[in-house]
């Protein structure tokens, strides 16, 4: 599973508070490139059970999420974000306080950084925090993750979280600012995808064309279509006008989407997404 030529290596431990799919699709990269091996993997979790696949690949596992803050050197949080008061709460119980030379990093819809550090200063003073919104893709290697580091966050803290996730995808920094609608349109993009791809199968089966076999080609044209926009260069609007022949059947389809309000759609999709982070924000943590 592992390629340890492939990049250096990172020393530092890496703890996950929460071992849902986003914490698994961070972990499955950098194992993945040879980056660390599970011996590096501390993970927590409030049921056991759920660690299945984390002590299957011998990651150290534990209900005690302050066993991952001791011995880690990296954490993320990667947990509901409704979450975090209780989870941190958990850390009190169970390591001796303070902690020092920890790096936070938040893959928490809608908390702000300075909500996190207000969380976290009982636990470290001055703590170093970056927060980031990845997407499920990195599990295959094509995420899309941001990144906005805390004022006490090094230029190495900086480089170290951006290599732990550019071996899966892009990975950018931006400004805080930018995050809530960044995470709106390639944090929650992919579901939006996914639904696409199931229509476009569901009116392929309409056609007489076999459920695997649309799903196939679906997901497929969506994976083409894509690809073409990024290796290209070429704006979007120029490539559709390359594939809508005068009075062909493409520019017919594109009548019909147009006429069913597929652009407002997902306007209106990414913009509900955007305005629910913002809700997860203000609530108080």
């Amino acid at each position: 599973m592992e390629h340890p030529n492939n990049l250096n290596k990172i020393k530092e431990k890496i703890g996950f508070i929460g071992g849902g799919n986003m914490a698994k699709a961070i972990c499955e990269g950098i194992i993945k490139k040879g980056l660390v091996n599970f011996q590096q993997i501390y993970v927590s979790g409030p049921h056991i059970e759920n660690l299945t696949w984390w002590s299957e690949n011998k990651a150290h596992v534990s209900t005690e999420n302050g066993h991952v803050v001791q011995e880690a050197d990296i954490i993320f949080l990667a947990m509901k974000p409704h979450v975090l008061p209780s989870a941190i709460a958990n850390v009190y119980e169970t390591v001796p306080l303070p902690v020092k030379s920890k790096l936070f990093v938040s893959v928490l819809a809608g908390i702000k950084l300075e909500q996190l550090n207000n969380v976290l200063s009982p636990l470290e003073e001055c703590p170093r925090i970056i927060r980031t919104m990845p997407n499920t893709p990195m599990m295959v290697g094509e995420g899309c993750t941001v990144f906005s580091p805390g004022s006490k966050a090094t230029p190495h803290d900086i480089q170290l979280v951006k290599t732990i996730l550019e071996v899966s995808g892009v990975c950018k920094q931006v400004p805080e600012s930018m995050i809530d609608a960044i995470g709106a349109l390639s944090g929650s993009g992919p579901a939006f995808i996914y639904l696409i791809i199931e229509a476009l199968a569901d009116a392929g089966v309409k056609q007489g064309i076999p459920r695997a076999m649309a799903i196939e080609l679906a997901a497929q044209t969506t994976l083409g279509g894509a690809k073409m926009v990024l290796e290209t260069g070429k704006h979007t609007a120029v490539l559709k006008d390359e594939v809508c022949s005068p009075g062909g059947t493409t520019i017919a389809g594109v009548h019909a989407l147009e006429s069913g309000g597929v652009r407002a759609a997902l306007f209106n999709a990414v913009e509900a997404a955007a305005k629910k982070s913002a809700e997860l924000g203000q609530k108080k943590h």
